[in-house]
């Protein structure tokens, strides 16, 4: 596996391959890798001939307060499983490479980033598609992947993709779960024994809200509010939102349609730890 730092080296590298006749898969990332990255990787593996995996730690889609400063970081540890899961190329660039002194050019989706993450963190979507669309532009992929855990950013990149004509195809790859249901993050090192223990209840309410529905449940304040229950048996828990609404719009929505997918998903704290995750549930044509 090559490891590349020069923006202008990975634009060579990436044309080169593209030259000779080689299909690209990118694979963004912010490193701290875990096995649903290298899920994603061999997803862009089945798709391309040549998989580029970015590990970059995007300062724009932090807030004032938020852990950019403190976010796992682990250069060496990413090198090995980007090579374990398939990559061929391994582009982990320095901030003063993607934003060099005098930036001023940002990427933003309208609409959908003002709801659910876009709401609880303004800003972040700006930040999210900036440096996107600038990977695509270095990595010049004919594939991307994306996690299903980020369900919310992988909408906003696909719209983006599709507003400025990128000429690639997204994929969305399902969320790969630890045995008990938690969605595996880079963030879950923060977790305490105590606080990884509590942090299942996250899946729990969604598989509570995915029976409901299943059984003919439809008004999504109710299911809410069961769902709502559920946390409060949780003292470490804090939730931040929790939202039933359109799987493409993302709006939320009071009522469910038979045979309409809706996505069910939610920020939660855990002590202090920040947990995102979410199920896209089809609504039974009949109950």
């Amino acid at each position: 596996m090559k490891l590349i730092t020069s923006v202008p080296e990975m634009q060579r590298s990436a044309e080169a391959l593209r030259r000779e006749g080689r299909r690209l898969g990118v694979v963004p990332t912010m490193g701290f890798l875990h096995k649903g990255h290298l899920s994603l990787i061999r997803i862009a593996a089945q798709h391309s001939d040549v998989v580029i995996v970015t590990a970059y730690v995007n300062p724009a889609q932090f807030g004032p307060n938020e852990d950019f400063s403190k976010y796992p970081r682990d250069p060496g540890r990413d090198r090995s499983l980007a090579e374990e899961g398939g990559a061929a190329i391994l582009f982990t660039p320095e901030t003063s490479e993607m934003y060099p002194p005098g930036y001023l050019t940002h990427v933003e989706v309208d609409t959908i980033t003002s709801l659910l993450e876009g709401k609880a963190r303004p800003g972040h979507f700006r930040g999210v598609t900036t440096v996107v669309a600038k990977l695509f532009a270095i990595t010049k992929p004919h594939v991307a992947v994306f996690g299903q855990k980020d369900a919310q950013q992988a909408a906003v990149v696909k719209k983006m993709a599709r507003d400025l004509n990128f000429d690639l195809e997204i994929i969305v790859g399902p969320t790969v779960r630890e045995p008990d249901g938690l969605a595996m993050s880079s963030r879950n090192v923060y977790l305490s024994a105590e606080q990884r223990a509590e942090s299942t209840v996250l899946y729990r309410s969604l598989q509570l809200a995915e029976g409901l529905i299943a059984k003919g449940g439809r008004d999504c304040p109710a299911i809410l509010a069961e769902m709502q229950k559920l946390f409060k048996l949780h003292p470490s828990a804090s939730v931040e939102y929790i939202s039933i609404a359109d799987s493409v719009t993302l709006e939320e929505l009071k009522t469910l349609t038979p045979g309409a997918a809706v996505l069910v998903s939610m920020a939660v704290r855990i002590g202090g730890v920040r947990l995102i995750d979410n199920v896209v549930v089809q609504v039974p044509l009949s109950s």
